[in-house]
């Protein structure tokens, strides 16, 4: 199974241990405890799911429909998915807010786009589908196929298609990037300069969905290609107790894992709180990668100073930037540098694609941190404008298109390079990641980011952090601007919130609100890894699907 053209292993060597042989093993939360399984027995279950799977109708060329949940039969299903010849289509796992119908709705249409051979879905999960998605295609669980026999492994070459990444629609309808063996070769490559691996030896800790290109690629791939203790916990355990994320890494000792802001926030408030954690217990953290999102100062400042008692260096905290469009990585904080900057910046002007730099007290500022240098390997396209610009990339990892999609596949990778929609400037070698054009939000001639506003809202009393997010509604002929906001408890004072949301909105901004809507906890629509669907705020609200605590409307005065 090896590929030849290629300067090194190719991916199937890797995954097999036929470039060097798999001591190490898999731990999988089931059953309130981690059960274990040697990477070995994970192959030797894949090969045992490729007769069932052939039967199927699952053979070389074929698309499989894929929901990849954080279990061991769903890891073995991956690999023999493809040992039978499949290529995988990753679908977005339910977002929170979203009911089945919705989420129904959902893989029709990704569905009717990819035309797979069969559905793959964790049991549990399969019975809770409504019978009109169920008749449509052709569904099974991963479970079934286990022990159904073996077939002669046949996987994807090289440059055939081995992964199509749906994304969990944070910004937009869901798109499929379309990825071959090299592309994540190359990438687990990158991934593995930049938390400089030790095969055979290392430990990383994962709670990151499958369906998610930095659980995936970042956490699974990479530990399993470079026979790495792996650890995986779920997305729900981690919401239900978000301190279990670094009180794994100190019980294991946890070199490298990977997260968001917002997890990052979560998981250090949580910690700090329970205070349960032995005092150097995080010592071994060299390479928590933090990313998926647009990083805060204030963010990693305190989870530094919350997890130092446990041992915690602040540089074992690393920001990067990447997409699925680029498989995963695309830039990190290097080792040996100080272990974060920023730039701060004047906030209006950022609107208007200027950067102008100011006092970081600057209450007008904008701080934006910086997700590091390129990768090895990897490109950053610069303008020279000296203006905040489309972040455009060259990578040996990029995907080759968006699957069934020609025309946003010409526009998004063209010229020979990724052009992200991502809004960033670079400075000294350093990318600052801004955020989305999605999230530029343009309102009576003003132009205004979205993550400016909830960022200096999330500071205030009685607002949940990372828990208000910016819309701009269409009313009539004009546009409103609202602000939806989940509080901590039902004896904030509404009014007052409203009015220091406004105050400092134009204070930050120049922009003025014109309606507050407070939710109760849990409301806002979420991916997986805890970013807010923007879109899916807007399309409840102008369907009636929220039930708000209160609403203040700003506009009267």
């Amino acid at each position: 199974m090896s590929n030849e053209g290629r300067s090194g292993p190719g991916l199937w060597d890797r995954l097999t241990g036929t470039d060097r042989p798999l001591r190490n093993s898999l731990h999988c939360w089931a059953d309130n405890r981690y059960q274990e399984t040697s990477w070995d027995a994970v192959i030797r279950a894949a090969e045992a799911t490729t007769a069932g799977l052939r039967n199927a109708g699952v053979r070389p060329g074929t698309r499989v429909a894929a929901v990849l949940t954080n279990s061991a039969h769903v890891v073995e299903g991956l690999l023999g998915v493809w040992f039978a010849g499949g290529s995988v289509a990753s679908l977005p796992v339910p977002a929170r807010g979203m009911t089945f119908e919705e989420y129904a709705a959902q893989l029709t249409v990704i569905g009717e786009q990819l035309e797979p051979v069969v559905f793959l879905i964790e049991a549990n999960l399969l019975a809770l589908l409504p019978d009109s998605l169920t008749a449509r295609f052709r569904f099974r669980s991963w479970e079934s196929f286990a022990g159904t026999g073996r077939v002669p492994v046949a996987p994807p070459g090289d440059d055939d298609i081995a992964f199509i990444q749906y994304s969990s629609g944070s910004t937009s309808s869901p798109k499929g990037c379309v990825l071959t063996p090299r592309a994540i070769a190359a990438q687990l490559d990158i991934i593995a300069d930049l938390i400089d691996a030790r095969p055979h030896r290392d430990v990383f800790v994962s709670w990151l969905p499958l369906s998610h290109d930095m659980g995936l690629f970042g956490g699974l791939l990479s530990s399993w290609a470079n026979d790495f203790s792996l650890y995986l916990s779920t997305p729900e355990r981690f919401t239900f107790a978000p301190a279990t994320w670094f009180s794994d890494m100190a019980e294991f000792g946890g070199r490298s894992s990977a997260g968001t802001n917002t997890s990052l926030y979560l998981a250090a408030r949580s910690a700090r709180r329970a205070k349960r954690m032995p005092a150097g217990g995080l010592g071994a953290v060299e390479n928590c990668i933090i990313g998926a999102e647009r990083i805060d100062w204030e963010t990693l400042t305190f989870a530094a100073e919350s997890l130092a008692p446990y041992g915690l260096r602040p540089n074992g905290l690393v920001p990067a930037y990447g997409l699925a469009e680029a498989t995963l990585a695309v830039t990190a904080m290097p080792k040996g540098e100080e272990p974060w900057r920023r730039v701060v910046v004047d906030a209006t002007a950022l609107a208007d694609s200027e950067l102008i730099e100011v006092e970081p007290d600057d209450p007008l500022g904008a701080a934006v941190v910086s997700a590091g240098v390129p990768c090895t390997g990897v490109e950053l396209v610069e303008s020279g404008s000296g203006r905040l610009d489309e972040i455009v990339v060259r990578s040996p990892s990029t995907a080759v298109g968006y699957w069934a999609d020609e025309s946003r596949s010409a526009q998004t990778f063209r010229d020979g390079a990724l052009h992200t929609a991502d809004l960033g400037f670079v400075k000294d070698g350093h990318l600052y990641p801004v955020g989305r054009t999605d999230d530029l939000i343009s309102i009576a001639g003003r132009k205004v980011y979205a993550r400016e506003v909830e960022s200096v809202v999330d500071g205030i009393e009685g607002v949940r952090r990372g828990c208000s997010t910016l819309v701009a509604h269409h009313a009539g002929s004009g546009q409103r601007l609202m602000l939806f906001i989940e509080v901590n408890g039902k004896q904030a004072d509404y009014n007052e919130v409203a009015s220091a949301a406004a105050e400092v909105a134009m204070a930050k901004a120049a922009v003025a609100l014109d309606e507050c809507v407070f939710l109760d906890r849990d409301s806002l629509p979420k991916t997986p890894t805890g970013k807010i669907q923007r879109h899916r705020c807007r399309n409840l609200f102008e369907a009636g699907r929220f039930d708000p605590l209160a609403v203040i409307d700003l506009a009267k005065g």
